[in-house]
């Protein structure tokens, strides 16, 4: 590796959060004072390395910040060697950190990819990085961590954590580059894992990073990112669904409108998800999208574009990050999808579940992924979008 030092930011800087506005927050029963939340110098870190350039700064900057730094790979798909690959080991030589790979192939699959299997079966449309954080990532890795006598694990998430000094609470908030930001994917970790975790790029735009990697003569190691989903290699969760279900899934059945006319046949519910227009096979002179799945009819529910806005859904399995569960009605910012722009909202506790209602109607809310509640650029929770219902 080059002698010279990549130019960062330091690790320590408060200026680097002067965007997160204020930084002493007056709330209703004491004054919030929000401090960076990271680990000690010549404190061991482990570090997730995927072989992105992420990962890859991640290492850099612990380093560069006098860390005692060892290098974490998970092995997670079933039909992946438990070898690390040849990238991975060249790699973690050229950054001069240990490696050490870490096989999770079987509770990956009882914990992430059976839920998603099941999910489908359902009629909901799942989020699997939503679920293997908590349980995989930030619990398994995280012990294995710990075994290997590392206080914190790094990863290269777009996110920031603050401490409040007056309750010693962890409060996660949105990576300052909004466009990678990824605290929506975070909202389940409990204040234990965010106690021993650490987010380095959680300051900088995706820019700075490759930059980054640029300057450390590292761009033959840098890998192109992947936006699908890890353990579906060429992306067809279709095939995918079908390869490991087959009998449980019911099969075809009818394309029913609102009037209850039945204007097609589908494939089976697992083949479509809220707000798809393409593939439904029904000749109209304006378009049907899927509004609704119904598996216990085993029905596809078509509508117009307008009739995808809803209002009101039931949230479940709620995971408030830094504060008790409320007990009256709060408003907040929800998010729906990763790529939802966060939208008011009123939250309610109910015995059924949160009631959240927005104060305008959102396309296409859809069972089984999340919804994330935010003040602002903070998360304060989310839980899982069970029904909705107007």
């Amino acid at each position: 590796m080059r002698k010279k030092k990549p130019r960062t930011n330091s690790l320590s800087s408060n200026d680097t959060d002067s965007h997160i506005r204020p930084s002493i927050i007056e709330t209703s029963d004491h004054l919030r004072q929000l401090h960076r939340h990271e680990p000690k110098k010549n404190e061991t870190v482990a570090v997730a390395v995927s072989g992105g350039v992420d990962s890859m700064v991640t290492t850099l900057l612990l380093k560069e910040h006098e860390h005692k730094v060892l290098a974490l790979h998970m092995v997670l798909r079933p039909e992946d060697s438990p070898e690390p690959g040849e990238h991975i080991v060249k790699l973690a030589a050229r950054l001069g950190v240990p490696l050490h790979v870490v096989d999770l192939r079987r509770p990956f699959r009882q914990e992430v990819i059976k839920p998603f299997l099941e999910a489908y079966r359902r009629g909901k449309t799942p989020n699997p990085c939503v679920i293997c954080n908590p349980s995989i990532k930030f619990t398994l890795l995280l012990e294995q961590a710990a075994k290997l006598g590392a206080t914190t694990l790094a990863t290269g998430h777009y996110v920031r954590l603050l401490r409040d000094e007056s309750d010693g609470s962890v409060r996660l908030f949105r990576g300052r580059d909004r466009s990678k930001d990824q605290s929506y994917f975070l909202y389940r970790l409990s204040q234990a894992q965010l106690a021993r975790t650490f987010f380095p790029l959680g300051n900088y735009l995706k820019s700075d990073v490759k930059k980054l990697a640029a300057e450390a003569g590292m761009q033959e190691y840098h890998r192109p990112e992947s936006q699908e989903i890890c353990f579906i290699s060429d992306n067809d969760y279709r095939a995918f669904l079908e390869q490991h279900l087959e009998s449980d899934l019911p099969g075809p059945g009818p394309v029913m409108d609102l009037k209850e006319r039945q204007l097609g046949e589908h494939k089976g519910i697992h083949r479509y998800t809220i707000g798809q227009r393409r593939g439904l096979g029904i000749p109209s002179s304006a378009p049907y999208y899927v509004i609704g799945l119904e598996p216990d009819t085993n029905t596809v529910r078509v509508g117009r574009e307008s009739d995808l806005r809803r209002r009101e859904m039931l949230v479940t399995d709620v995971n408030w990050i830094a504060a008790c569960p409320p007990t009256s009605e709060l408003q907040a910012l929800v998010q729906i999808r990763s790529r939802h722009r966060e939208s008011p909202a009123s939250i309610r506790p109910t015995s059924a579940g949160t009631l959240v209602r927005f104060l305008e109607p959102q396309k296409a809310i859809t069972p089984g992924q999340s919804a994330v509640f935010y003040n602002e650029d903070e998360v304060l929770g989310g839980g899982f979008i069970e029904q909705v219902l107007s």
